[in-house]
Formats: C-alpha cells, structure tokens, sequence
C-alpha cells in the first residue's frame, strides 16, 4: 500500500492511500485528527488531493480540536498516566512503571503544552503495545483453540481506523488500541477476525459463523462503534 503527504490550500496535511482493493475515491478522518484519502491504483494522487480540497468545509467540520491527556487518565487495562514536575528536569521524558505512565517536565513547562503531550501520548502508545504484546496473543490461541480455528501468526500494529485484518494466508494482525476496549468487546474483535480465517469476506456465511461463537454478534458490533482507535482522552 503506497501513501504519500501533501498539503491542502490552507496547510491542512492529507494522506493519500493507493490500495488494490479501492474501486473508488474515499475520503475519511481518522480519531486522532488525520485526513485520509484512498484512491484506486490506477488513479493518480493528485485527484485524492484535489477531492479533498473539494470536501475542505466538510473536513473543517469533522475535524475535532485535539484534547488534552490528564492527570491519572487510565491507559489500557494495568496503567495510570502521571505528570511530575522536576525543578532538575531540562526536558521532557516519560518512564513506563508496571502501573503507571510517568512524564516528567520542567517546572515552567505546563503539562497542556504540545511538547509535553507528545511525549505522554507516545508513552501511552508504547504502553498499550507492550499490554496488547503480553494479552492478546495468548488471548487469541485460546478462543481459536476453543471454537476449532486455525491461524499461521499474530502481530500486533497501531492501525488508525481498523481493529483488526485476516488475510487470505490466515495472517492476523491485531490493533494495540484493542486495550483500550471493553473485555467483551476485544474478545468479539478476536473472534471476528478468527472467523476470517475461513470466510475473507463479510457475506451471510461470515455472520451466520461468528453468530455461532459470539452470540449477540451485531450488538456487539453497534457497541464497538463507538470507540475509535485512539489514546483514551
């Protein structure tokens, strides 16, 4: 999947996706703010830029200004974020503690300041990674071996806008803000993605099966969206 950056008229950055599996121009904005474009292989990049620039008031609508990480905000299921002040401190650094997410700035430096939030949603980020490395593997060899589902491997990667993939070689890949979700609901994502194993696609098959090994598939579905892909704010 090629992408490449550009600049609307205003400054606004866009990214255009070229995907094989795009028929047509899609345009989305993704949790954390980002402008996405997908466009067909075919198609050159310059019409996604231009799409977007003609949806430029919808964009200015739909884009949310960015919300602060607090002070004992939760992140995934083990941890507390934590600013600490440090009259010693000369920049802004994080440590990840068993339960903790520690970020240390200067005194005169205010924990609301981009800089600062950076560095807290980066920590954050690398904490849900190393939570979703330690649970959801395990996680998912068990429901596999429960309801009979075979897979060749699991990685775990920051997606911006889906929960998860199953490809047609059975390689699952599992999204690390998964932690941020529900017990019940990471387990129906889990599911839904071992039902790919056997039906790539999301036809009557597909539903009937993960009907089968997660009852109350489409509340659970309804449920989940409305979560996104994000450091919890």
């Amino acid at each position: 999947m090629a992408v490449k950056k550009f600049a609307l008229s205003d400054g606004l950055e866009v990214s255009v996706y070229k995907r094989r599996t795009s028929r047509s121009i899609r345009l989305s904005i993704a949790a954390s703010g980002n402008i996405r474009v997908s466009i067909p292989l075919w198609v050159p990049y310059r019409a996604g830029v231009a799409f977007a620039q003609s949806r430029h008031d919808w964009i200015r609508t739909q884009r949310r200004p960015p919300q602060l990480l607090l002070e004992g905000q939760v992140i995934g299921k083990n941890h507390q974020l934590h600013f600490r002040v440090s009259a010693r401190a000369t920049k802004v650094t994080s440590r990840i503690l068993p339960e903790q997410v520690v970020v240390t700035h200067p005194i005169k430096v205010s924990p609301a300041v981009s800089e600062v939030q950076t560095v807290a949603e980066k920590a954050a980020i690398r904490t849900l990674r190393q939570e979703a490395n330690a649970v959801l593997p395990p996680r998912l060899k068990q429901l596999a071996a429960q309801h009979g589902f075979t897979y060749q491997d699991v990685t775990i990667k920051q997606l911006s806008s889906r929960w998860g993939s199953c490809d047609q070689h059975q390689h699952i890949a599992l999204n690390l803000y998964l932690m941020q979700l529900p017990w019940e609901l990471i387990d129906y994502v889990l599911l839904h993605e071992l039902v790919h194993t056997k039906h790539l696609d999301h036809g009557d098959k597909f539903w009937v099966a993960l009907e089968a090994v997660a009852p109350g598939a489409k509340q659970l579905r309804a449920g989940i969206r409305k979560h996104k892909p994000v450091v919890l704010r």
